[in-house]
This record gives structure tokens, sequence and C-alpha cells, in this order.
């Protein structure tokens, strides 16, 4: 086989996909736990973790710091008592983002911590100036080398005060949430993000001795009900399920003109996708138990979207909103507030036929109405026109990020005939079992 066509999947498209699929654990509940497992004593153990890529990376770290872990299922085991390292592995920690959240526990354990600039896909710049602000601000000294590309932080007294962040930032504002948990006093943070895997990890660590409650979008963490700077679990914690991946197959069901039934999400995590669909004519019904079904049943209309934070329409859905509206007869706009390079999708779904655009909108006060830290000076493509109910065919395909992978696969799934679709990799950092998955409701796929 040549090095073309490894990590690669082969799709025959064109089918209706049907039938049920259960969805996972929630990537972005799992890596927070498992982070927060460092501040804990004697196991820890989480119900529902997935078994992606994101998942065992940041678990190879772990171990490497001197933890242990042990999968049953999906139910994981994590003990960090004999951690003996304070300084995160540059290599690793740059496949994945969160790996400077480490800092936060691990300046807890030994005073002093080395994390690197953090990994991940690369939507947007997505600076961790916010977090590293905050440490300063509730008095941790953090400076940053660029000669070894690691920040340094030390503990000189434990956290107290406020911080405003400038711009929500989900990571960021559960970042702070552990550096706060032991404060002596009082830790108050204002502007935070509200997405609901934010108060996942608030539930465990409650559960389990910390002081946080969260009103809106302010945060207040007060001194613990513990004797040391260890939090102690009394019973397992089992985490949501993922509403990105549910958006996936939601998706699918549409650009295959399929009939897919998911697993009981909360329905308000996925409220504004739900609302969307039904207005572009996209079938949607919530089950007496609690699942969900999307369904084809009529041509698809043309709907615009902007994205933004919880609760609005999540940056992580707009590239699977995209391919929904190449369907759709006559013309949306997508405008994407978030990240400032999250479009790597475009050209790819341009080889197969869509006619995709990019276009310019005058903003009155960017820097306010983005949500990355825009920059004047620079030029951004932040929407694009879409003219949607042209036919699609297949070809060759690359993911660029997570999220685009998903698209461009459901894209594959859609067209007539064989597509080949490199990178698979990407796709699998946050999505579990997605060729048995697809395989279960009757798409062709394999991976070389």
């Amino acid at each position: 086989m040549s090095k073309l066509m490894e990590d690669a999947y082969i799709i025959k498209g064109g089918r209706s996909l049907k039938g049920s699929v259960n969805i996972s654990g929630a990537k972005n509940v799992a890596l927070k736990v498992i982070v927060a497992s460092l501040l804990f004593e004697g196991d820890v153990v989480f119900e529902n973790i997935p078994k992606i890529r994101d998942v065992y990376e940041l678990l190879y770290l772990v171990k490497e710091l001197g933890g242990k872990y042990k999968f049953n299922g999906n139910n994981l085991t994590i003990n960090t008592d004999k951690i003996s390292l304070n300084k995160v592995n540059l290599l690793h920690a740059s496949k994945i983002r969160v790996s400077y959240m480490l800092l936060a526990p691990l300046i807890y354990r030994f005073k002093k911590a080395y994390v690197p600039n953090p990994g991940g896909c690369r939507i947007g710049a997505r600076p961790i100036d916010r977090v590293i602000n905050g440490f300063i601000k509730l008095g941790i000294k953090v400076k940053y080398s660029p000669d070894t590309g690691y920040y340094e932080g030390v503990l000189t007294e434990f956290p107290r005060g406020k911080y405003r962040f400038s711009k929500p930032t989900h990571t960021g504002t559960e970042t702070l949430i552990l550096l706060s948990v032991f404060t002596k006093d009082k830790v108050i943070l204002e502007n935070v993000a509200v997405e609901p895997e934010i108060d996942d990890l608030i539930l465990l660590l409650n559960k389990s001795g910390a002081r946080i409650t969260r009103r809106g979008n302010t945060i207040e963490v007060n001194k613990p009900n513990i004797k040391n700077q260890k939090l102690k679990q009394t019973r397992p914690f089992k985490i949501s399920y993922d509403r990105n991946e549910a958006i996936t197959y939601a998706a699918l069901a549409g650009v295959t003109e399929g009939d897919i039934t998911i697993s009981a999400v909360d329905e308000k995590v996925i409220k504004k996708f739900v609302e969307l669909s039904v207005e572009a004519g996209l079938g949607v019904e919530m089950l007496p138990d609690g699942r969900w079904r999307f369904f084809y049943n009529k041509p698809l209309k043309p709907i615009s979207i902007e994205t933004s934070p919880y609760p609005g329409f999540m940056t992580d859905w707009q590239p699977l909103w995209a391919i929904l509206m190449t369907k759709a007869k006559g013309t949306s706009f997508i405008h994407e507030r978030v990240f400032e390079n999250r479009f790597s999708y475009v050209n790819e779904l341009k080889k197969l036929g869509a006619d995709i655009e990019f276009v310019s909108k005058n903003v009155p006060n960017p820097e306010e109405y983005y949500f990355f830290n825009y920059d004047k000076d620079k030029e951004y493509k932040q929407i694009i026109k879409i003219n949607g109910g042209k036919p699609l065919h297949n070809g060759v395909l690359e993911f660029k990020d997570l999220r685009a992978g998903a698209t461009l696969a459901l894209a594959a799934l859609s067209v007539e005939g064989e597509s080949i679709v490199k990178g698979a990799s990407i796709l699998e950092r946050g999505y579990e079992d997605f060729i048995k998955k697809i395989k279960g409701i009757g798409g062709v796929i394999n991976r070389v």
C-alpha cells in the first residue's frame, strides 16, 4: 500500500443511512475530568469515557508523570498518588490542547510545574493569554520561555481574589476552576463560559469536597471542606453524552436522506441545532424514552447561522451545518465568530462540486463582536456563502481538523461512488468506533 493511501477512509456513498447509533461519552468532559483526577487521592472512577485518541494521548501524559490507569469497558480508573514529575512531555503535549490544563493540578503537588504551549486542531490561534492572566491575577507566578516552549508556574500562595475574562473561554474557565479549588479564602471568576460541560466538571469537584457555585456567567469558589489539598471520590462519576457526536449523526441523517435515532442526549444542550433543523425542514422527533430521531422527509430550506458560545449555535456544529446547506436549494450564509480559521473544509467540499465562496461584511466593533482576539491589521475570512441544491460528486479529500473531518466524511457518505478521505486519525481524536457506527446504519466505509 502506498504512503498516499495510509491513514485514510475509503467510502462508498450514495446510500440512505438508517438505524440507531449509541452516542459515546463527551470528549470535552472526559478530558477535563482526567486532568482533574490529579487533584484527588486514591482511585478515581469515571463511567462512559470514550476510547478516542485524545483520551489516550492525555492518559499517556498522566502515566508518564507517574499516574496509573485501567479501562474496564468504558469505565476508567485513575490513580495519581505516585505522580513524581512536574514537567509535561513536550512531544505528546503538542498533540492535545488540554495538556496545558495540567499546570493547575501540578503546581499544587509540586509548588512549581512546567507545561508546553498547547497543541490540538489548528482552527485558530486560540491564545491562552486569558488563562495565564488569570493565574497571575489570582496570585500564581507564571512566565514563558520562548527558548524551551514551556510555561513555568510557581505557587507561592494559594489563589484568591477576582478575575474577569476579557472574553469567555471554555477551557480557560475550567482551568481556572481547577486552579482555584484549594483556595484558602475565595475566588470569583467573572464573564466565564457557560457550556454545560463546565457544570459536569463542577459537579464532580463538588461531590468530592470542593465548594463551587455558578450563577449565570459568574463562578464562586470557596475554601473546600477538606483537611488537606486532596479531593476524595465517594462514588463513580458518569460523564454525559457527547452533544457534538450527536449532532454529527443528526446531520448525517439529513445529508444522506436517511432516518437515524440517537441516544438520549439532554434536550437543552442541542436545542439550538434542533430549532434550526426544524426550520430547515429536517424531521426531528424526541421519542418517549428520551432518544432523538432525525429523518429526511422533504427538501431542505436554506437557513443562515452565526456561531457563538453556548447557548448559541456551536462553532463545532457549523461545518456540519455547511454540508446540510449544500443540499438546501437556495442561498445560505455561515458567519463564524468563535475561531478565525474554521473553514478548512471549504476548499475540500468545492472539490466535490459544492458552490461555496467567501464573502465579507462590515462588522461594527469587530473586537467586541468576535470571540477570538481580533487584530484590526489582519485580514479575516469569517463568512461563507453557500449556493445549495447542486448535486455533489465523489472525490479525494483531506481532513484538516476534527469537525472538518467529520463534515468531509459525511459528504463522502452522501454522494454516489467511491471517495477517499485522508487523515482518518484526526477524526478518531474525537469519535469513538466511527467505522462500526457508520456500518451499523448501512454505510460502506473502510480504513486503510
